[in-house]
């Protein structure tokens, strides 16, 4: 359990995300690791930084983004 914790607090640091976007990644059944891996290279222009990954997947599962832990939209 601790080192799911560590590794949350690993993926919230490295991906820039906070507490809303994490609910989200987990509700999604995505993994610490997963975020990590889909952080874009220098030479990834096109792809979307993981924030506004998680929360693209989210609201097209959903409906809806949560911000600051209150449902909104």
């Amino acid at each position: 359990m601790v080192k799911n914790k560590s590794d949350w607090a690993e993926a919230k640091k490295r991906c820039r995300l906070n507490q809303a976007d994490i609910q989200m990644a987990k509700e999604l059944g995505l993994k610490p690791k997963s975020l990590i891996k889909n952080i874009p290279a220098p030479n990834q222009q096109w792809k979307a930084p993981v924030k506004i990954w998680v929360r693209d997947l989210y609201e097209e599962k959903f409906g809806k983004v949560i911000e600051n832990g209150i449902n909104s939209r």
